[in-house]
């Protein structure tokens, strides 16, 4: 059996960064996606007099959105936290949408 050289820690360290940039993008350009639709929904709410807020839609997904961080091994409080601060910033779209 040969002996594998150790990687360079500096080597590592530029590889697994360049592995978060990759991750951070796709987060960006899903959140975008993400907003996109929001924004739909939010015109149909402000067209139809709807509230921006549906506190059992909220209440399910957080459950959901818990659940499967469970799953990835992820913690289930950072992702609620995420979806909250998500969530409001839907919401004061939605509001925007009731003023135009």
């Amino acid at each position: 059996m040969t002996d594998v050289p150790a990687e360079d820690p500096q080597e590592t360290l530029l590889r697994l960064r360049a592995s978060i940039d990759n991750i951070d993008a796709a987060l960006v350009y899903l959140l975008a996606e993400r907003f996109r639709a929001t924004q739909q929904v939010g015109r149909l709410k402000a067209r139809h007099a709807m509230p921006p807020s549906d506190p059992s839609r909220e209440e399910q997904q957080v459950a959901r959105l818990r659940a499967l961080a469970e799953a990835a091994h992820l913690d289930p409080e950072f992702a609620e936290k995420w979806f909250n601060f998500v969530v409001a910033e839907v919401i004061r779209h939605h509001e925007a949408f009731r003023t135009e």
